[in-house]
């Protein structure tokens, strides 16, 4: 038997209790750092299966390295366990049914991303144990994935630096190495404080922090015109001031997302809207406060490893599904209502393979889930995506991550078709794969000195000079 079917048999002996420790972070949805119980399953497996564990890195509580091994290469894979706000639902049901009214829920699939990381780096592990092979293998646990960006503060402090390949997964509607580049981001809190007063009786006594607000928010409409049109600026307001009209407000906050293709485009953008606060709090003589939230940098895929994933996915094959299980994925999709879906994912479904048939086509866009493995395609256009921590991640080392295909098609992520198909037994199979598949490259990394000098060719190129610099203020701390 050679070493990857040996990989893959693995897996597959050892699903139970990845799956185990799914369902489990599935069961008790936490949100960004404060994801006590998620990481629990993490710790029981690992420690069962004899990796050193280090936590508390980079100050958050809950992230940890796992480690097996100590000489070169060093190969890192990543996991995340967060779920999502106002994403409560019941397993199963492919019908909105909360199981907590306003409680959170597992919308990005993250129980499931984490514990196929776990799984490869089990698999690998104990391959590395039977044949003795040399090398490092690293499992990240990496917290706040949604908007508190922890691999980012990871990055900042530099835990992946050594690494001579990265690897991870995500869900998705379809299965496909992700060769797209990312959008960056930076996000803070905007917090106007003025004066209270009767709106009709003493308006003059009052400084209102809600025209702050707003004239910041048409400050930045009008800098719309002025930015690259990849850029994309997000707002939300967190406190308009009350409930009352007749009074002059005394507070607001507003949270804004600034995203562009580069780090540096973001910063320069998200600087003239620190600019526009000021003025805003300027014109109606209220005291501004920024609130620095967190921020990533764009993916950047590296070829020969993404490449080498793609031959291993080819090596594994696509899902294999039962009739009840692709009839329950339909089921979820048709209970979406999405007018012009079907029409849409035929015309996703034509692009990917220009060499189908109409029948084929049909017969792929018309199914609940998308089996055949999407082309990998390589494109610095990040349009049509949002962002990732995993780009910090890429611009320190070589990172590759594969896209598993289980979600019900044309189903967005932070859904709650989504955490309906988290617990399900196509959820089971998609980890399954994703182990596989990650575990398959990262040992084509640690075996093969070629693949490494390769990547580490290609991640300076695609550098060209430049070096990563967080843009996290140092006294910014995860929160």
């Amino acid at each position: 038997m050679d070493d990857k079917q040996r990989i893959m048999d693995i897996v597959d002996d050892k699903q139970g209790e990845f799956i185990e420790a799914s369902d489990r972070i599935w069961d008790t949805p936490e949100t960004r750092f404060a994801v006590k119980r998620s990481v629990e399953p993490y710790y029981e497996v690992l420690e069962k299966e004899g990796f050193s564990i280090s936590k508390g890195v980079a100050g958050m509580e809950y992230a940890f390295i796992a480690t097996y091994g100590s000489c070169k290469p060093v190969i890192g894979i990543t996991a995340e366990y967060d779920a999502l706000g106002n994403l409560s639902q019941e397993a199963g049901n492919s019908e909105r049914k909360p199981l907590v009214p306003g409680g959170a829920g597992q919308g990005c699939g993250h129980n499931v991303l984490g514990t196929t990381a776990l799984g490869a780096a089990v698999a690998l592990k104990t391959l590395m144990e039977e044949k003795q092979l040399t090398g490092t293998l690293r499992l990240y646990g990496c917290p706040a994935e949604e908007s508190g960006y922890g691999k980012a503060f990871m990055a900042r402090d530099g835990v992946f630096d050594d690494l001579d390949a990265a690897f991870t997964c995500h869900p998705m509607d379809t299965t496909a190495v992700v060769g797209s580049a990312s959008l960056a981001v930076m996000q803070a809190n905007f917090e106007f404080t003025g004066v209270a007063a009767h709106a009709a009786a003493a308006p003059e006594m009052g400084r209102d922090a809600l025209d702050a607000a707003e004239l910041m928010n048409v400050g930045v409409q009008f800098l719309r015109e002025h930015i690259i049109d990849q850029a994309r600026i997000h707002y939300a307001f967190l406190d308009a001031g009350g409930e009352s009209a007749n009074v002059v407000h005394p507070s607001s906050k507003i949270y804004y997302f600034v995203r562009a293709p580069r780090l540096d485009q973001v910063k320069e953008i998200y600087d003239r809207v620190v600019n526009i606060a000021k003025g805003a709090a300027l014109m109606t003589d209220t005291t501004l406060h920024i609130d620095f939230d967190s921020a990533c940098a764009n993916y950047i895929p590296n070829h020969p490893l993404s490449e080498a994933m793609d031959a291993n996915l080819d090596l594994i094959g696509p899902l294999q599904l039962t009739p009840q299980e692709l009839a329950f994925e339909k089921d979820i999709q048709e209970h979406s209502a999405q007018p012009g879906l079907i029409d849409k994912l035929t015309a996703r479904t034509k692009e990917a393979f220009p060499g189908k048939t109409p029948e084929e086509i049909s017969e792929i866009a018309n199914s609940g889930i998308a089996l055949p493995k999407f082309p990998l395609v390589f494109t610095d256009n990040p349009k049509g995506q949002g962002s990732t921590d995993v780009g910090d991640v890429s611009w320190c080392t070589p990172t590759t991550y594969v896209a598993v295909g289980f979600e019900p098609q044309g189903m967005s992520p932070h859904s709650w078709q989504w955490v309906a198909n988290g617990k399900s037994s196509v959820a089971h199979k998609g980890l399954v794969l994703g182990a596989k598949t990650i575990a398959l490259t990262a040992y084509d990394a640690l075996t093969n000195p070629d693949l490494i000098k390769a990547a580490r060719e290609a991640f300076e190129q695609d550098l060209d000079g430049a070096t990563y610099t967080s843009v996290i203020p140092p006294e910014v701390v995860p929160h």
